[in-house]
């Protein structure tokens, strides 16, 4: 059978990526398929992590498996102590184990695609390990045109499939861009299809 398996990614950071995540997991679970979600890295406590492992409900994964890294800063891993010891190898294999065991598994980046976790590895090398289409989560807002055509770009040049961009309307945060920005982004990326604040639809794009 097809996996059905993303990574969440984002332009940047507090784009809505962790919201996403969890409505994606109970959009599946809701349907009675056995989804789960994982938050490899986190950085500045464990808040993501817990409403992930919350969206998974009864599914039998364990906090450790949701996180297997953690840095209690609010800074990228690159500038923590510590940062050497990320084990990219290690997290995918944990990754493998949890697909072994359920029908889909969400990975959510930290940050942005290209955030470092160390000086020489970035946000790009973990999602290459776990080897599965990368879903970009973006705001709706100025500016979300640029940034969400050099993360294709970028997530292109790792070789992965961008399969789908999810722009994402927060209250109060929306501009005179915020009308056109889904109409641009799928004539200058006609191969990729562009979803606006509608869970239902980005599953259905897995």
């Amino acid at each position: 059978m097809r996996r059905r398996d993303v990574f969440i990614a984002g332009t940047d950071t507090d784009v809505g990526k962790t919201w996403v995540t969890t409505r994606l997991i109970r959009h599946f679970r809701e349907q009675g398929i056995d989804a789960v979600g994982t938050k490899p890295v986190e950085c500045g406590g464990d808040e993501d992590s817990r409403l992930i492992l919350e969206a998974c409900q009864d599914s039998g994964i364990t906090t450790a498996e949701v996180n297997p890294v953690a840095f209690p800063d609010p800074l990228a891993p690159a500038a923590m102590e510590g940062r050497d010891t990320i084990d990219i190898d290690r997290i995918a294999n944990i990754f493998r184990d949890i697909q072994a065991r359920h029908e889909i598994v969400i990975a959510e980046g930290a940050g942005g695609w290209l955030v470092p976790l160390d000086d020489n590895r970035t946000m790009a090398d973990l999602a290459v390990a776990l080897d599965i289409p990368v879903v970009i989560v973006a705001a709706n807002r100025l500016g979300v045109l640029n940034h969400t055509l050099l993360t294709v770009r970028a997530i292109n040049s790792s070789g992965l499939k961008c399969a789908g961009i999810y722009l994402n309307d927060f209250d109060g945060l929306r501009d005179h861009s915020s009308d056109s920005n889904a109409g641009v982004l799928r004539r200058q990326l006609p191969a990729i299809p562009v979803i606006n604040s509608n869970i239902a639809d980005l599953a259905g794009l897995l």
